[in-house]
């Protein structure tokens, strides 16, 4: 198995919170990890299994007897009828670490959670192999933030990535039944995953009916991802009503597949930009739903610039949630469409981060983040992700950082 991130810091959690709640999309290996995390005193229940799933449903307070803290429940969604009575538990006992939940859907899930564990429950979110998990590198360093510190830390651990190896793990995707597991045709695994999420995420969560449609919708928003969002757009290329394709995008949320990137907002930006960006979870599938069929067009097609910044988003994501941290990211565009790809907020100061698919530092690059000055707010250090074999200092402010170092 290859370790993860959050195995030891959920230990932490664990100690902290009566009931622990981990999301993510299917199959980025969520029972795997807690599996192999359980003490040997922990039951295990999957409400994958109908007949477990019926009785949780239907009688909640048996399922408990059955199935008694400290146990691990697997996808929870399916049986929201068993939160109140784990919150009764939890109030009785207060003993850290008596449930640890999973699931993949967040709309009624979450609902649920916030309704009946408020105060009880810590939520991490896991997501696909990052870079660091699937080249085995030292995981114990802090999430990404454009410090000299940080970068430091991350530095000692780093492998040097060239173009074709990052193409390569964009294109396959970090699923890890395709990075560590015996799966190795990438497009029948994500053809079946298609059609399981199809299936079982969104008929249950909205019913939708016409799967075609909603495919051709799925597509659209992954020939979007890393630009703004624009729901006219999007609903007229799906040929759908803006409505739709609003609930839609939700559903894309709540099951983890998309992330919509918000702008940053000041007294001085509030009336500018208020469109998200929009964001595909995993490169692999995006890459998939636009038909790209091999590493190599990936690279030399249309979509090389704004998958390649996907990549570097999804990354930095992980850096965070994988340690059970949310960041304060956004992205920055001004009215004369000057853009910083991400800026962090932390301690009352801006740090930009711009993505460059390019192995070749410029000047330029450094001059493109001055768009900060107009915000009279504290700026600290700021960085270009980029191609290039080892950090190079832009300016005394910007430093170009080789895409190893996420």
């Amino acid at each position: 198995m290859i370790p993860r991130t959050l195995t030891s810091r959920w230990f932490e959690i664990s100690q902290q919170f009566p009931v622990l709640l981990l999301t993510g999309p299917r199959q980025v290996g969520k029972t795997t990890l807690l599996q192999n995390a359980r003490e040997p005193a922990r039951t295990y229940a999957s409400l994958d299994d109908p007949t477990l799933r019926a009785l949780a449903s239907e009688d909640p307070a048996l399922f408990l007897q059955r199935f008694p803290p400290p146990v691990l429940i697997d996808e929870i969604q399916y049986a929201p009828q068993l939160l109140p009575l784990i919150k009764m538990a939890v109030d009785e006992s207060r003993a850290p670490g008596m449930f640890w939940l999973t699931g993949s859907q967040q709309f009624q899930m979450m609902k649920g959670v916030s309704e009946s564990l408020a105060g009880r429950v810590a939520i991490t979110h896991l997501l696909g192999f990052s870079g660091r998990e699937r080249r085995k590198l030292e995981l114990d360093v802090p999430p990404f933030l454009p410090t000299s510190l940080r970068m430091t830390r991350r530095e000692t651990s780093a492998t040097r990535q060239t173009l074709k190896q990052v193409y390569k793990e964009i294109w396959t995707g970090a699923f890890p039944a395709l990075v560590a597991g015996p799966v190795k045709d990438r497009d029948l695994f994500y053809s079946s995953y298609l059609q399981t999420y199809l299936q079982r995420d969104i008929r249950d969560l909205a019913h939708v009916s016409d799967e075609a449609t909603f495919l051709r919708f799925l597509k659209a928003c992954a020939a979007r991802t890393g630009q703004m969002l624009n729901l006219s757009d999007l609903a007229r290329d799906a040929d759908v009503s803006v409505n739709t394709a609003k609930s839609w995008l939700s559903l894309l949320q709540a099951s983890s597949q998309v992330h919509l990137l918000q702008p940053y907002h000041s007294n001085v930006t509030k009336r500018l930009v208020k469109r998200p960006k929009l964001y595909f979870l995993d490169t692999g599938l995006c890459s998939y739903l636009t038909e790209w069929t091999s590493p190599e067009t990936l690279e030399a097609g249309a979509m090389s610039g704004p998958i390649f910044e996907t990549y570097v988003f999804a990354e930095v994501l992980k850096s965070w949630w994988h340690l059970g941290q949310f960041p304060h990211v956004y992205y920055y565009r001004n009215k004369d469409g000057k853009e910083i790809d991400l800026l962090f907020a932390a301690d009352e100061t801006l740090y930009p981060v711009e993505i460059k698919k390019s192995a070749a530092p410029s000047r330029e690059w450094g001059r493109m983040l001055n768009v900060l000055d107009t915000l009279h707010e504290r700026r600290g250090e700021g960085a270009v992700i980029c191609l290039c074999r080892e950090p190079l200092p832009i300016n005394e402010r910007v430093t170009a950082l080789p895409i190893g170092l996420i």
